[in-house]
């Protein structure tokens, strides 16, 4: 395997700390290796997650809106209808 003078440091401290020889912290990092098909997979999910969010939210807030609306349309036809009643009672 060849790797930079810097690199070879590197791993041979990280081994060091991890009280195993060179060759075994390779082996493990080589099965440990996911491909970047992985990453790209999880990214995609990630997406459609969030677009999920996002529509979600946004359809959230329309009901919301729409309850608003809708408040103030009985407030308004509530107030309309009390004062109907005072003027025949007065």
């Amino acid at each position: 395997m060849q790797a930079t003078a810097q690199d070879k440091r590197i791993i041979a401290a990280k081994a060091k700390k991890l009280d195993i020889p060179v060759s075994e912290l390779m082996r493990r990092g080589a099965f440990a290796y996911e491909s970047s098909e992985s990453d790209a997979e999880l990214g995609a999910l990630a997406d459609a997650a969030k677009g999920a969010a996002d529509r979600a939210g946004a359809a959230i807030d329309d009901a919301l809106s729409f309850i608003q609306a809708s408040n103030n349309r009985i407030a308004a036809m509530e107030a309309k209808a009390a004062k109907a009643s005072a003027r025949r009672t007065a």
